[in-house]
């Protein structure tokens, strides 16, 4: 559902961004009075799965290659996603031949069981590189395929609307983007923001991936620094901002291949894991 996103470069400022760059952009400032009411330490023995009362496994090939000819068979097996023993939840990609598939990994979703709207939504997590690999850290409205038949348009993607809060281009392992999807403005018309570390790389070290999100803006921050706010302005006229009538879940993958990465070479090196040291959500006060 994240393919071909139009990338705005958002990097503190610096750009002329066509979306909204206000005063303290580049800065800590954030929402106050926040409450933490969800969090996920990953916790508990080497091997072990993750904890199903937070936590579903999709599994399979999707449709179309989970709507992207994406090429991996996503697993529920220790072999792509379960806990290291050291507090960190790792779902590693292979090049293996499973279920006709040339590659295999993990999503995992929060659907039905951790959900919310508004707030504060975060992880902290070291992401995987290489071209071809493609890591993500998103969510979706609650209400996907879910509601009755005689209103379908509110249960299908774009409709239910998407938030990134980070995914990467594994050939690209320096920028992460952040962006929303809804009718007008999904697909490659997705409305985003980039930034990009200077003489560093996502996938060497942990960096903490976060949002905000309140009724009429999404802000987009790394390690704490805010570099991007997608408002509700912002979207296409006569297109409707999806963010402000229900909860939404939270979603983690790696996928292998798609029209946003391309397809992954001999030499891309393989496994690859996406290590998630935690995972928090806060709700507002105000």
């Amino acid at each position: 559902m994240k393919n071909n996103i139009i990338v705005i470069t958002a990097t503190l400022c610096v750009l002329a961004i066509i979306l909204a760059c206000t005063d303290d952009e580049g800065s800590n400032v954030g929402l106050s009075n926040l409450t933490l009411v969800f969090e996920d330490e990953f916790n508990g023995e080497a091997g072990a799965s993750i904890n199903a009362d937070n936590w579903n496994f999709d599994i399979g090939t999707g449709s179309n290659g989970w709507g992207n000819n994406e090429l991996q068979y996503y697993t529920d097996r220790p072999e792509n996603v379960s806990l290291d023993g050291a507090g960190n939840m790792i779902i590693t990609a292979r090049r293996e031949t499973f279920q006709g598939s040339p590659f295999t990994s993990a999503r995992i979703n929060t659907k039905d069981k951790v959900e919310q709207q508004y707030g504060r939504f975060e992880a902290r997590i070291k992401m995987p590189g290489g071209r071809g690999i493609w890591p993500a850290f998103w969510m979706l409205g609650s209400n996907i395929e879910t509601q009755a038949d005689d209103d379908p348009a509110t249960v299908q993607w774009p409709f239910v609307g998407e938030i990134d809060i980070t995914e990467m281009r594994g050939q690209e392992p320096e920028i992460t983007l952040g962006s929303i999807h809804g009718p007008g403005y999904s697909g490659g018309n997705a409305l985003s923001g980039s930034y990009t570390l200077e003489d560093d790389r996502f996938d060497a070290d942990f960096h903490e991936y976060a949002i905000e999100w309140t009724p009429t803006y999404i802000d987009y921050f790394i390690d704490g620094i805010r570099f991007n706010r997608i408002a509700k302005e912002d979207i296409p006229q006569d297109a409707d901002w999806v963010f402000d009538d229900q909860p939404f879940f939270m979603l983690l993958n790696i996928a292998v291949g798609g029209n946003f990465v391309g397809f992954p070479v001999d030499t891309t090196p393989l496994p690859q894991q996406m290590v998630v040291d935690y995972v928090r959500i806060y709700s507002t006060n105000d």
